[in-house]
């Protein structure tokens, strides 16, 4: 090989770890922003009803999407526009019992049993396309059930309010399998922003029946304005481009962070005290995550559980 030829490769190799390296970064952020938001939103949510507050997140997240491509508005037809708007039902109904679940729980626990979506994905794929599933998805299954126990069950009784983030779990692996089956071939940009929409509108119904409650106060709007901005708009984007520079795989193990940084953060501003219990049992779901999602050489793309939509 000429030493031009070499000098080259050299340089396009460097350019290929700086992007890599942006992207990981970018990543992170996208992470930490999502453990955030648990810990925002907790306080908030004791001023705001759940339907108030996610109606105008939602309207400023997908607003935001349209004002930089307005374009995208010419792709809200055909099957991109009622499927977006099936999954977009389904995201609601995740996003809805989430919430609540968070106004009945901690920020580091709601991220925790959230996270039980990498379980069931691979689960429901199994149940409904009859995939057959590897050993792993039963070990991990396993793992994320026994640290499930830990979370929810205190002095011997369970924790009946949890059901509702158990059911934003269920409800956010419902989403991708849909998303996985429907978005392949559509305008990936203009299905999100239909979503986004359709969780906004479908929030609007449960807001104005009762009268709609606008943010009180500075903290709430920093709540909206961050989950719209940060956790949804901006980490769709930096999530899109990431997924255009590095493998799947790796991007998926990243996202996991989300739960750990939604522990620390709601520890490190004083919201909560983590008992050993939890801590375990945290541990345990999130091994439970990275065994799932750790490439191996049997790996299919399509193998590959992570959440393609912002939190």
């Amino acid at each position: 090989m000429l030493p031009m030829e070499q000098g080259s490769n050299a340089a396009n190799r460097l350019e290929v770890m700086k992007k890599t390296t942006g992207a990981i970064l970018a990543l992170l952020f996208v992470t930490i922003a999502w453990g955030a938001s648990f810990v925002v939103m907790k306080p908030a949510m004791e001023k705001i009803p759940v339907y108030d507050f996610l109606a105008i997140r939602f309207t400023i997240a997908a607003g935001l999407m349209i004002l930089v491509r307005p374009q995208v508005l010419k792709a809200f037809k055909g099957p991109t526009l009622i499927y977006g708007v099936i999954l977009g039902a389904v995201l609601s109904f995740s996003y809805v019992t989430q919430t609540i679940g968070l106004t009945l729980s901690t920020a580091a626990i709601t991220g925790f049993i959230t996270g039980l979506y990498v379980i069931l994905t691979p689960l429901l794929i199994w149940i409904f396309f009859k995939r057959k599933s590897k050993s792993i998805v039963a070990i991990s299954a396993i793992l994320a059930t026994v640290g499930l126990g830990f979370i929810t069950i205190k002095d011997a009784a369970f924790d009946l309010g949890l059901i509702w983030i158990m059911l934003c779990a269920l409800g956010f692996a419902v989403h991708i399998v849909g998303l996985g089956k429907w978005s392949p071939g559509k305008d990936v940009y203009a299905l999100t922003v239909i979503q986004l929409a359709t969780v906004a509108v479908l929030c609007w119904v449960g807001a104005l029946p009762d009268g709609y409650q606008a943010p009180v106060d500075f903290e709430v709007w920093f709540a909206v304005i961050f989950t719209a901005v940060f956790a949804t708009a901006l980490a769709f984007f930096i999530q899109t481009w990431a997924q255009s520079i590095m493998d799947e795989s790796r991007v998926a193990i990243i996202l996991t962070m989300e739960v750990v940084f939604a522990a620390l953060t709601s520890v490190a501003v004083g919201q909560e005290v983590l008992s050993l219990q939890v801590i375990f049992g945290g541990t345990l779901m999130l091994a439970a995550m990275l065994l799932i999602e750790w490439p191996r050489k049997d790996t299919k793309p399509e193998d590959v559980i992570y959440e393609p939509m912002p939190h």
